[in-house]
């Protein structure tokens, strides 16, 4: 059991990482429950429409994720090594994939909102109230996509030169700017007009444009190792950028199979019902983000405590790390469930006690068992992190694409075809293929394909 638990200095070390990151995640989390709060106040419609945009949405956050763990994987390791060089190459890379990302996903909202929304609700009693609330939606909240594509390099790039509290600060303040926007477009205070569902939309792109202006502004004053110049973001080393390319490929596959196979199973479970069974699930989901912090917190501390000591040359430390770090996880990931069991019990009558009682009914069941599931997620994270420390991206390559393409999505439609279970159910039974996922994760990081240092490759 010791190689498991690490010393009291270690976790000091990472909780330093970690707290400013999950308290980051919780503020935006608490917001957005906030944020539902009041659109939920408009009815089961528009909570479920605006939900189903976001779950579109979801899908562009995660590949500006995956672009920022790439280039991050580098960053943290030039880090270690003192390579300041290196870590404005990375953080470059960062900026030039994720303006792509923004610009392919904001044609695709403004070309063809309403079939990609048709798709997430096929079968659903209320889709076409549901497609016309939502493409009014999804189309102005487009214009926060580039915002979020930058604000994101700048901040991730602080949290793995070990400063995470500062996107905490600028997040902060701009989720703080969301909900008070919220609170006057949606329903017309302090004499604006009444906005509803376009008025969510509006004061989210005004706190993203607020975030970014605070991320660019304090790190032109601040030049911290990986600064670079806006007009200089080009002069990138592209072999250097092909080289993370290739190595971060099968992230970047392990990802999109997992929110691929999410977003099949999301659109069945959509098509279980009507607008109470999408706003329910959606309400679910807000809780369930708010217990995800650990996740956010596992993957920034990873890459910092791992990444730097692997970038230095320790490999040794690094695996002694990497069992303390699954240990701690786990252990964290059971004591959030404890304690949002009871938070779940108080929150969902008065969060959402505008939808309708059958929402409510779904949505405290989906949090119920997101939370028996929270320490097995905590492990998984942690080991999908140590290995992409070490850049090795083949481990979750082969754990998701092969769980999701094999059980996970086959299951969801057996299910959805063959039985009358409903949509907590369903994510019920199909989450244990997570079990198969953790053991095959384990055997190819027990290879430790990921020991190894990244600053003496090309």
């Amino acid at each position: 059991m010791r190689k498991y638990i690490g010393t009291a200095h270690f976790y000091r070390e990472a909780m330093a990482v970690a707290a400013p990151v999950m308290l980051q995640q919780l503020i935006m989390s608490l917001v957005s429950l906030i944020d539902n709060f009041m659109v939920a106040g408009l009815g089961d419609i528009s909570m479920a429409a605006v939900n189903v945009s976001n779950q579109l949405n979801f899908i562009f956050i995660v590949l500006v994720n995956v672009v920022c763990a790439s280039g991050g994987i580098y960053l943290a390791q030039f880090r270690g090594a003192g390579d300041s060089g290196g870590m404005q190459n990375a953080y470059r890379f960062k900026v030039i994939l994720g303006l792509v990302v923004s610009a392919l996903y904001f044609f695709c909202c403004h070309l063809i909102p309403g079939p990609m929304m048709a798709i997430m609700t096929m079968g659903n009693a209320a889709q076409e109230e549901i497609i016309a609330a939502g493409e009014q939606y999804i189309r102005l909240i487009s214009f926060t996509l580039i915002p979020i594509a930058l604000s994101s390099a700048i901040g991730t790039s602080y949290r793995e030169i070990g400063r995470p509290k500062i996107p905490l600060l600028f997040s902060a303040a701009a989720t703080l700017v969301n909900t008070f926007g919220n609170w006057i477009l949606i329903y017309g205070n302090l004499g604006a007009p009444r906005l509803e569902v376009r008025g969510a939309a509006i004061s989210t792109i005004i706190a993203r444009l607020v975030e970014l202006s605070l991320f660019i502004l304090y790190s032109r004053r601040d030049r911290p190792p990986f600064f670079t110049r806006f007009r200089e973001i080009l002069r990138v080393k592209w072999a250097f950028v092909k080289n993370i390319l290739v190595k971060s490929v099968m992230i970047f596959i392990s990802e999109l199979s997992w929110v691929g196979s999410e977003t099949i199973v999301t659109a069945l479970y959509n098509g279980r019902g009507g607008a109470e069974t999408v706003a329910g699930m959606a309400a679910g989901w807000t809780l369930g983000n708010i217990f995800f912090l650990v996740f956010n917190g596992i993957h920034a501390t990873t890459a910092v405590v791992i990444g730097g000591v692997l970038g230095a040359g320790r490999l040794d430390e690094a695996r002694k790390r990497a069992e303390w770090i699954k240990g701690g996880a786990v252990i964290f990931g059971a004591a959030v469930a404890v304690l949002g069991a009871g938070f779940s019990v108080l929150v969902i009558p008065i969060a959402f006690m505008n939808l309708t009682s059958a929402a409510r009914g779904i949505a405290f069941g989906m949090v119920s068992v997101i939370l028996v599931y929270m320490p097995l997620w905590a492990l998984l994270n942690a080991q999908f992190a140590i290995s992409r420390a070490g850049g090795d991206a083949a481990m979750g390559m082969y754990a998701d694409v092969s769980v999701n393409s094999l059980l996970f999505v086959p299951g969801a439609f057996l299910l959805a075809w063959k039985t009358g279970v409903g949509p907590v159910l369903m994510f019920a039974i199909l989450k244990l293929s997570d079990i198969i996922k953790f053991f095959v994760a384990r055997y190819f990081l027990n290879k430790e394909k990921w020991v190894k240092n990244l600053t003496r490759g090309p």
